[in-house]
């Protein structure tokens, strides 16, 4: 920074013209090397889906493990959406058994992939033992269905991208361990 003198003796501080031709020629720079990469976003929001999902599931099961209560979440593909239910019989309910949650639609625990990922990620399928319900019994242990002690065998939802990206999300049998696999694009 160059700085000039009063007539007092006292210094002056400011920018020359040509220090800030400098950095508005830098900023042009920085600005062409990133506006090109807005377009690559995609991805990076069908990860983001893909993540919120993973969470998601691990919060479902130690929500199960910390209240010793059956937790579910049933994947709709269709709607593109899920949402998480405390099991309380052989049916569940939207309306009695979803979840709470401040952020959400009528303060339910439903998430919708369109909104998490502005449209980019798509669920295509999702499966545990034949049906598209993720169910935790009180140990945090995927179990057969909602009035089943059968462990599950496990499952897995599969989530897209219109450039061709295919995640799949597996969760294990006896464990519920959650695994995400990149298997396209």
């Amino acid at each position: 920074m160059a700085g000039r003198s009063g007539s007092d003796g006292r210094r002056y501080g400011g920018y020359t013209l040509l220090e800030l031709m400098i950095v508005l020629v830098l900023m042009g720079i920085a600005s062409a090397l990133v506006i090109p990469n807005v377009g690559g976003s995609v991805p990076i929001r069908v990860q983001t889906a893909v993540r919120a999902v993973a969470a998601d599931i691990m919060y479902a099961q130690g929500d199960a493990i910390a209240y010793q209560a059956r937790r579910a979440i049933v994947f709709d593909p269709a709607s593109n959406s899920y949402w998480i239910a405390e099991v309380s019989g052989d049916t569940l309910d939207y309306n009695t058994d979803a979840m709470y949650r401040i952020d959400g639609p009528d303060q339910r625990f439903k998430v919708d992939l369109d909104t998490v990922s502005r449209g980019a990620a798509q669920m295509i399928s999702a499966n545990f033992d034949g049906d598209e319900i993720l169910v935790f019994d009180e140990l945090g242990g995927p179990v057969a269905g909602l009035d089943s002690d059968e462990p599950s065998v496990g499952g897995e939802i599969v989530i897209g991208g219109d450039d061709g990206l295919l995640y799949q999300l597996s969760v294990e049998a006896y464990s519920g361990r959650v695994t995400v696999q990149k298997i396209g694009g």
